[in-house]
């Protein structure tokens, strides 16, 4: 039996992830093969497999290598890559993972209503308004909100075959679920629907751009899309938005509590409408300013600062229109682009840790 590289990889394929059923080359587990004479070495992302599955998967590579005719099999766990912020030097994504990515930030939130997505897409916005290369994902598969937040309603997305190409509008790349099924269409899906369709979305289907950031705008709550965007990515690091009141706070706290379990990096948090700015400039306290920043503290994590409550951001978001949001109130502005230098500012932060070592478990 022929011993190369098509060989090695056609019998990883065969070799799946225990969690997500899905074969590690799909996946863009598989880091690198190398072939000496029958010795084989392979490079394997562990995704988040703890120790203990890490052993049994070790255990199926190695049965499948020697099946495609290895007389030795080495395995090296890799571990997730950085990669750098506009305008800093970058370490490498790993292959098959999109490597034209150098970061992806997600935005969670432990709750519905707390106004994640019109932080993602302002938050997009703003990056692009610095100078960097942004995409902006809708991942919110069960109700896409960016086909308003970025006026592109009704619009059809370019596709070539099974290839999409994202809107650009605002100055950010973005796509949407939204705008490939009808406008008031239920999405109704099941754990393994919705990780195939946030995949496709994501990975698959979309001809991303090389980009500074790539922000992917998650679904509320701890479900299926989170993990399935930390089993597949390595992100640089997830920003978890709240309001100030305690039953916000109680959902934003498991949330940050997740995304420790899944051992994905966090950036910080956000306090969405920390107060509300009357006509007359006068501010209210709706919900209690600064109870994120509170929390944040008793988590010891970064805290990358508040948005008011501006009439004008529900304007512009219900138009369809998120550059007037840096064009109109000065607050409003301020408050933005300071939320856009403190993400910046804790990617990089992240980019200069040390990168994790490479283990030989085999």
């Amino acid at each position: 039996m022929a011993l190369d590289r098509e060989s090695i990889i056609n019998a990883l394929r065969q070799v799946n992830d225990p969690e997500l059923h899905r074969d590690l080359v799909t996946l863009g587990r598989v880091q690198d093969v190398a072939i000496e004479g029958g010795d084989v070495k392979v490079s394997v992302s562990p995704g988040q497999s703890p120790p203990a599955m890490r052993n049994a998967l070790a255990e199926r590579i190695e049965a499948a290598v020697r099946g495609a005719g290895a007389q030795s099999v080495s395995i090296l766990w890799a571990g997730a890559p950085s990669a750098s912020g506009a305008g800093a030097t970058s370490r490498p994504q790993r292959q098959g993972a999109l490597p034209q990515v150098k970061n992806v930030i997600a935005v969670g939130a432990g709750k519905g209503g707390v106004g994640k997505s019109t932080i993602a897409v302002n938050l997009g916005v703003g990056l692009a308004r610095q100078g960097a290369s942004v995409g902006v994902m809708d991942g919110d598969i069960y109700g896409p909100s960016l086909p308003t937040l970025m006026g592109i309603r009704g619009q059809v997305p370019d596709v070539r075959g099974n290839r999409i190409k994202p809107f650009f509008v605002h100055g950010v790349h973005t796509i949407t679920i939204g705008a490939l099924v009808e406008q008031e269409k239920p999405l109704i899906w099941r754990g393994p629907m919705a990780h195939g369709a946030f995949k496709q979305l994501l990975m698959d289907n979309t001809e991303w751009p090389e980009l500074d950031y790539l922000i992917v705008d998650l679904p509320p709550g701890t479900g299926d899309v989170p993990l399935t965007l930390c089993q597949l990515l390595p992100l640089r690091g997830a920003i978890v938005v709240a309001t100030p009141q305690q039953v916000a706070l109680d959902d934003a706290v498991r949330a940050v509590r997740m995304f420790q379990q899944l051992e994905a990096p966090i950036l910080g948090m956000v306090e969405n409408m920390s107060y509300f700015v009357a006509p007359d400039g006068s501010e209210h306290d709706i919900f209690g300013r600064g109870g994120t920043e509170r929390a944040a503290a008793r988590l010891n994590l970064p805290y990358l600062g508040a948005l008011p409550m501006f009439i004008e951001l529900r304007a512009n978001g219900d138009a369809g229109t998120p550059l007037k949001n840096f064009e109109g109130h000065p607050l409003l502005k301020e408050s933005l682009e300071n939320l856009a230098s403190n993400v910046a500012d804790a990617v990089k932060k992240k980019n200069e840790e040390p990168a994790g070592p490479i283990l030989s478990v085999i």
